[in-house]
Order: structure tokens, then sequence, then C-alpha cells
């Protein structure tokens, strides 16, 4: 059953480039249905643009349109400390944003990696099939050729016991011709191992580029913290630039979120479709297989149902007609005894390996892997795609926030020059105690010294 945000970001409407609506079920070959997730990507273009040009806007009117200040002024600029309380507080609000990020992104990581188990998981029992089906198609080749044959040729003076040695050799044929049905599998082009490799290799680079992110961005909001700390104007300004390119990062990251976000959900809100098709395309197997495994309900049948009837009747003739010759045969012909002793071990594994494939091949398994996988991917992936659009909504605020607070923070930093403080100028009296005369000697300060006139 979808969940709550998988059925809220499944109603959500979806428009092409030409604003014309599309319908959200999950079509990812058309190409309107790229263009909507494209536009939904797109949107977080525009919230960049957007903050880039207010950001533009809010610093060249700081920079251009400040009221020049009184000569002889030595009260800082109003709302100052504001200002700067402003950015700490927007700093650590984008610390707390990259706690969710670093949650998001583990959680999105572990339902990768559930699909991937799942994918595992499948692969060894499509494997197993095949194993057991190729060994006991194989065993009873060899049985066939080797003890049947013996037991023909010891046989031999009673015609009788003769026809029923060949009996078992027909329903042995029948046995190993239904069960190499069974491998439904093999010579599939498309491996769930491969499948797996495939997306723990995209998941891994993901994650690495998720957490470079996150501590670059930690890394930004620290080194900016401790440059408002130490009133370091070279450090502000290099956290400033840095932090312009984490924002376009971070608005960047949003709209690739967005837009897997929105298509996780259609796949997730009616998922047995487009899997069905995908698989039958990629696969070239029935319909009734595929629908049997990911289905798996009262209302489709056993594909192999009949196949392993006949199994089952022919092994149950094959045990019947060795019993009978046991009973017969061995009191005339002694050395019949060795080759049916053989054929009774043949016919015992062969069936513990027939019960073996029976359990299997029943969908419980695979739809079991198939249920698992996408919990993986529509639980907690989902659920941790959403932190991470959360993370990147914080950080985009948080960093427009400190872009523009931080020129008038380090505009209020006093000066870094020795040679100002002793100079009397005008920049450097806002500095001096309140009761020192700005034309007296500086005698408080060390290693300055009075001009002379």
């Amino acid at each position: 059953r979808p969940s709550a945000w998988v059925h809220l970001l499944h109603q959500l409407p979806r428009a092409d480039f030409q604003l014309r609506p599309v319908p959200s079920g999950f079509a990812p070959q058309e190409q309107e249905y790229q263009q909507a997730l494209l536009l939904v990507a797109a949107l977080a273009g525009l919230g960049l643009g957007l903050s880039l040009i207010f950001i533009a806007v809010y610093l060249i009117r700081f920079c251009c349109c400040r009221p020049p200040e009184p000569p002889g002024s030595k009260t800082p600029s109003p709302g100052g400390g504001c200002v700067t309380w402003s950015c700490i507080v927007a700093l650590l609000a984008g610390c707390i944003g990259i706690g969710i990020g670093f949650y998001g992104n583990s959680e999105t990581s572990d339902g990768v990696s559930q699909l991937s188990s799942a994918l595992l998981h499948a692969n060894h029992t499509l494997s197993a099939i095949d194993h057991l089906v190729l060994e006991t198609v194989e065993r009873l080749g060899e049985a066939v050729r080797t003890e049947l044959t013996t037991l023909e040729e010891v046989l031999e003076p009673r015609t009788e016991l003769v026809a029923a040695a060949r009996g078992a050799r027909r329903q042995a044929e029948v046995v190993a011709q239904q069960l190499q049905g069974l491998a439904f599998w093999q010579g599939v082009p498309l491996s769930p191992l491969q499948v797996a490799e495939d997306v723990s290799f995209v998941e891994e680079y993901r994650w690495l580029a998720y957490v470079l992110l996150l501590l670059l961005e930690l890394l930004v909001c620290l080194f900016t913290l401790l440059g408002l700390a130490k009133q370091s104007k070279w450090l502000v300004i290099v956290m400033t630039v840095m932090s312009l390119l984490v924002l376009v990062l971070s608005w960047g990251s949003m709209g690739l979120e967005a837009a897997t976000a929105v298509g996780l959900s259609d796949f997730c809100s009616n998922p047995d479709p487009y899997v069905l098709n995908l698989t039958q395309e990629e696969t070239g197997l029935s319909s009734d297989i595929l629908s049997y495994y990911f289905l798996c309900n009262q209302a489709v049948s056993n594909p192999f149902q009949q196949r392993l009837t006949l199994s089952q009747r022919a092994l149950a003739n094959i045990h019947s007609q060795l019993l009978g010759l046991e009973r017969e045969a061995v009191p005339q012909f002694p050395s019949a005894q060795k080759p049916l002793l053989s054929l009774e071990e043949t016919l015992n594994v062969t069936e513990g390996n027939f019960h073996q494939l029976v359990a299997l091949l029943h969908c419980r398994g695979l739809h079991k892997d198939y249920g698992a996988a996408l919990r993986g991917l529509c639980e907690d992936a989902l659920e941790g795609l959403l932190f991470l659009l959360l993370f990147s909504l914080l950080s985009a605020g948080a960093l427009a926030t400190a872009l523009c607070s931080l020129p008038r923070a380090w505009a209020l930093f006093p000066p870094s020059n020795p040679s100002a403080l002793c100079s009397g100028s005008r920049l450097s009296e806002p500095l001096l105690p309140a009761g020192l005369d700005p034309g007296s000697p500086l005698r408080s300060f060390p290693g300055c010294r009075r001009r002379p006139h």
C-alpha cells in the first residue's frame, strides 16, 4: 500500500514545456513525462536565479545607497548587532540542516541497500533453481545411460522384466524433459546480480557526493562563524565566496531531489504494471510466469503446475517399477541388485531435489524479494530523499541570509592595521576611549608617537 508521502507527491500536478497537463502515471520513456520531471527540476533553477537576484540587489543597495556617516561620528551604524546575530542564527540553522542531510543521506542509502539485497537474494533463488534442474537432469541421464542399460542387459532373458526396465527408462526421460522446462530463467539476458551491482555502484558515488557536499557546507558554516568571532575580514570574504558556491550546489541538488522524489512517487503508486512490462521486454518471458511471481495471489495460477504434476507422477511410477523389479528380478538375477540399489539412490536424490524445486518455484520467495525491493525504494529511499530536500531548502535559505549579512558584518570589523590606530584619522576616532581627547597625545598606545606638525 502506498504511503502518505507517495500519495501526496503523486497528486501534484504535472506539465510539459508547453504547460500542458501530463498524467501522473509513471512513464519515463515518454517525452512529455520527461519534460514534466525536467520542469520540476527547473523550479529549483528558478529559485536559484531569484535568490541570486535578491542577493545582488541587496548588496548593491548596501554598497551604493548607504547614507554618508557624519564627520566625527563615534557610534557604530544602527542595527549592526542585529545583522551579526542574524548571520549567526542563519549559519546555525544551516548546521541543523546539515544534520538533517546526513540522516536523509543515510536513509536513502539504506533503501537502496535493501533494494540491492533483495535483487541478490532473488538472483540466489533463480541460480538455485537452475542448479537443481541441471544437477537432477544430469543425474537422471547418467542413470539412464549406465544403471538402466546394465539392468536391461542383465534381465534380457525375461522379456517382461526388460519391459519394466524400459518403462522406468521412459519415465526417467519424461522427468528430465519436464524438469528442463522449470529452469525458466536460464538463458535470460537480464541478470539480477548485474542490476544489483549497477545499483550499488551508482549509490556509492551518490552517497559519497552528498557526504562531500554536507562536509563542505559544514566547513563553510564553521569557518564563517570563526571569522565572525575572530573578526577576520579575509576569512569572512573567502567564506562568502564559498557560501555562494555552496548555495548554487544546494539549489542544484534540490532540483535533482525534487524530480527524483516526484518520479519515484509516481512509480510507487502503482509499480506492478511498469515492472511487469519492463521485465517482459528485457527477458522475453511469458506474462503468465511474471504475473505469478510479481502478483502472487489466488487469481494467478502456477504456470509450472502441470510440469510439476507430470514429474511427480513419473517419479512415483519409477519408484513402483523399481520395487517390482526388486521383488521379481533379484531372486532370479542376483547381479541386478547392484544397479537397482544405485537407481534407488538416484531416485531418492531426485525426489529430494524435486521437493526443493517445488519450494523454490513457489511465488512466495521471489514475491517476498520483490516486496522488500519496493519497500526499500518507496519507504526508506523516498523518505531519505524528502529529508535531503529539506536539507537543501534549509541550506539555501541559510546561505542566502548569510550572503546578505556577511558584507554588513565585516564592515563593522575594526581595522586590522595598527598604524590606523596611531594616525589620529577620523576612522580611528570611534575606537578611542570615551574620555580621551582626539587631539591629545596618544600615550595609552605603546609604540605610538606624536607626529610633529
